[in-house]
């Protein structure tokens, strides 16, 4: 019986899609669980586009995103956003705008083939070897912002991404996109106990010392993954210096999203 499955996202996905029948699953993950960059969103996306196929469905990705935020908001009850759904179902470089009520809307960010490369080559991506529930972290996150305590900062943040998409699009340089998220995240820290730590702190100081632009640590805070914009001939300086950041995963970015990569009609 479904309601004998532990995992939540599998659980929560045939519930949804009204699967009873037997299916056999198998899950390959390159990444750690829980570590901010939002596996579990992914998941429950590509599962989603899995169960439509075995329906013998094609769908949408926006109808694939709303419903895994469907899935995860209202039938799990899990404190999540929406942007790791959308992304995931999606893919590519967006600017994902939010609205009330629920309404939002993923739009290309059209920028050249080199610019896009000049990106990838410097982002560093390291995992702390922290994983958290990031439930706890969110929720605290959630209860300021409803009573109102975070309303300077959201609006400091707001305005930070208005300043980053300006220079996103004159192609600014990665120093200047650097300082805008090193400033995004002071905001961050400051939206919920716990979101940063003293040893989490040390560790972004010391990147920054080594050349790093700026960064954030990914995902609700509490651990995960970290991410830093530096000039490439910076990078192994900045991984010597940072000895507890045992995984440096490349970075590119994915511009199909959520596929069906095999499909046998029999």
């Amino acid at each position: 019986n479904n309601k004998d499955i532990r995992h939540p996202s599998v659980h929560g996905c045939l519930e949804y899609l009204n699967i009873s029948n037997g299916v056999e699953i198998h899950h390959d993950g390159d990444l750690p669980a829980r570590s901010g960059i939002g596996s579990s969103s992914s998941f429950t996306v590509g599962l989603l586009n899995a169960l439509y196929a075995l329906k013998q469905q094609m769908v949408s990705p926006r109808k694939l995103a709303l419903e895994a935020i469907d899935v995860e908001q209202n039938r799990l009850k899990e404190s999540v956003g929406i942007q790791d759904q959308i992304m995931a179902a999606y893919g590519g470089f967006r600017i994902i705008e939010m609205g009330t009520n629920a309404n939002w809307d993923a739009k290309n960010m059209l920028l050249p083939t080199e610019y896009l490369s000049s990106l990838e080559n410097h982002v560093l991506l390291g995992f702390s070897g922290i994983s958290r529930i990031a439930e706890q972290h969110a929720k605290n996150k959630i209860d300021n912002i409803k009573r109102g305590k975070t309303n300077k900062v959201l609006q400091t943040i707001y305005a930070l991404t208005q300043e980053a998409l300006i220079a996103f699009q004159d192609q600014a340089g990665f120093d200047e996109i650097g300082r805008l998220l090193d400033q995004s995240w002071q905001c961050k820290r400051r939206l919920a106990e716990g979101v940063s730590s003293d040893w989490m702190d040390d560790l972004y100081q010391t990147a920054i010392r080594n050349g790093a632009y700026g960064g954030k640590l990914m995902g609700a805070g509490g651990g995960g993954f970290f991410f830093f914009l530096a000039p490439p001939e910076k990078h192994e300086k900045i991984r010597n210096s940072l000895s507890q950041i045992k995984v440096w995963v490349p970075f590119k970015i994915d511009n199909t999203g959520s596929q069906v990569i095999f499909y046998n009609g029999n």
